[in-house]
């Protein structure tokens, strides 16, 4: 099933490789010499390859970033083309000169396809902070408040680096948080460049008079391993809870899971078995799934992040169906879900339709002074 799976899909990515190389070959053509046509179609199926062999040559950073930033240029011209195909289609209909149509059809695509990269970079190397208030009808600290800063999925990695790194970090203690959260996803899916750029070094300046917690997710298992990662993390005084719960203080829980994907992830009512349901239960769960769960297991907040809110629309509207809340929040009994677009990205280093960010969250308990 998986051999015919992927047999498929290769097949239908090197019909749409061949649809834009046949595009951008019409609009270059009459410029360029018939013997540039060779190094068109090598340099073509090396980018298109360029992403594969990123995972096959480990630690190659100039094919990661090639293999990125063909991924973005693929996800726009797919969308870009058909529209512009259509386009030129219906200039027939008012008998526009051929030559002009494909000419300006040509620079247009170019011009559109450069503002779009350009957005979604901005959108995605330029964080903004959401906030969002909720009230929980228990009793919290002294004074009845919290203030939590969440951040998911960072995919530190090649292109989401040291500079992405400490605007991240400078951005959280601008903000004084009393807790901070990171439910997962915090490299990509490869420790040597987290390493190699001093991320955890970065990280360790995090400040939080609570401390900072974050749980893993699926692709903070690179290779299958989890302990270098949660080592490096706690060099980094971030506590990892993988399917662990603590008590922060004498007053609040949290609890922290294992990714959906993995197989050996405790079932959530055994976590949950003796912990104080009196007092307010914080959870870490990288993937925004099992709300009634956690609502029957008196959770009250639960953070989470991998839906990228989609990365790049029209992404969104399928992970506005397959989630029950796949951004923002949502609210189900005593349960409050907020979920993250996430800080950094995954793949194609822009975003269209969604913007990173980082998650200011104003908790009042009962015993606020209101």
């Amino acid at each position: 099933m998986y051999i015919i799976f992927g047999l498929v899909f290769i097949i239908v990515y090197a019909l749409i490789v061949f649809y834009i190389g046949w595009s951008g070959w019409g609009w270059i053509k009459p410029v360029v010499s018939g013997r540039f046509r060779l190094f068109y179609i090598i340099a073509l199926v090396f980018l298109a390859s360029s992403l594969i062999l990123s995972r096959v040559v480990a630690g190659s950073v100039i094919l990661s970033v090639i293999g990125s930033y063909w991924l973005a240029l693929f996800s726009l011209l797919i969308m870009l083309l058909p529209l512009v195909h259509l386009s030129v289609w219906l200039t027939k209909l008012i008998r526009l000169p051929r030559h002009a149509v494909q000419k300006w059809s040509g620079i247009i695509t170019l011009l559109l396809l450069a503002g779009l990269l350009g957005f979604g970079s901005f959108n995605a190397y330029s964080p903004v902070v959401r906030q969002y208030d909720i009230q929980i009808d228990k009793t919290g600290p002294a004074d009845g408040e919290l203030h939590i800063v969440m951040a998911s999925d960072m995919h530190f990695g090649y292109l989401s680096g040291k500079g992405h790194a400490e605007r991240m970090v400078k951005q959280i203690n601008a903000l004084h948080p009393d807790i901070v959260l990171l439910p997962g996803d915090i490299v990509d899916d490869d420790i040597v460049p987290y390493k190699d750029k001093g991320i955890g070094a970065i990280l360790a300046e995090i400040q939080a008079p609570l401390g900072v917690y974050a749980s893993l997710g699926n692709h903070d298992r690179f290779k299958g391993g989890t302990e270098e990662i949660i080592s490096l993390l706690e060099e980094s005084g971030i506590q990892v809870l993988y399917d662990e719960v603590v008590e922060v203080g004498d007053w609040l829980t949290l609890i922290g899971r294992k990714d959906y994907s993995d197989k050996d992830r405790a079932e959530l009512a055994d976590l949950a078995e003796n912990m104080d349901s009196s007092k307010p239960v914080f959870m870490l769960e990288h993937q925004p799934v099992g709300f009634d769960t956690a609502e029957e297991q008196g959770i009250d907040l639960m953070v989470s992040g991998h839906t990228h809110r989609g990365q790049i629309a029209p992404a969104n509207i399928l992970t506005d169906r397959l989630f029950e809340n796949d951004w923002g929040y949502l609210q189900k009994g005593q349960l409050h879900s907020i979920v993250s677009s996430g800080y950094g990205f995954w793949g194609p280093p822009i975003r269209i339709g969604s913007r990173s960010e980082v998650v200011s969250i104003h908790v009042q308990f009962s015993n606020a002074n209101r």
